[in-house]
């Protein structure tokens, strides 16, 4: 006979809103992945200042490609490459350096996130700024999340400014 559980909850959850949660779960995962590998891509792309289809076969032997959203990735790798000059030159004003003397991962990092603040308002500026700094913490120097969060802060308050000011008050 099967074991009776406490009712703990009035919501009765079904087989299928665990698959749905799981599915958003893995979907947010799968988008991280794409952009862990955009940012190895552009990352290589600095160095090889290369066209971008030997950089995004390279990529497809990435171990991580498997969990990637394939889609989100090329979309968000050439878009994000067919818009760096208008990036770095919206990033320049929020950084305390010139762009050649940061590290090329932060770099990276600020270009695939400035490209989501200003051309991807789908994306929720806190959302982007947040997914930039987890790549810093994971992939960039010791204190780089710190920098990466106060370049993207200013540069949100710029390209988005409505979003920014109704979610200060």
């Amino acid at each position: 006979m099967a074991e009776k559980k406490p009712v703990t909850s009035l919501v009765v959850e079904s087989d299928q809103s665990k698959k749905t949660a799981k599915a958003k779960k893995k979907g947010g995962q799968s988008r991280r992945k794409s952009r862990e590998l955009v940012l190895k891509a552009l990352y290589r792309g600095m160095f090889n200042q290369t066209d971008l289809a030997p950089v995004f076969k390279d990529m497809l032997d990435d171990p991580d490609y498997r969990k990637a959203d394939e889609s989100y990735f090329k979309a968000l790798l050439e878009n994000v490459s067919s818009h760096l000059e208008e990036i770095d030159g919206k990033l320049q004003p929020h950084i305390d350096r010139e762009l050649k003397e940061l590290s090329p991962i932060e770099h990276s990092i600020l270009r695939l996130a400035g490209y989501e603040l200003m051309f991807d308002m789908s994306i929720p500026y806190r959302v982007t700024i947040n997914e930039a700094v987890e790549l810093a913490r994971v992939f960039g120097g010791t204190d780089g999340h710190k920098y990466i969060n106060a370049v993207l802060d200013k540069l949100a308050q710029t390209v988005r400014p409505q979003e920014v000011a109704s979610h200060k008050s």
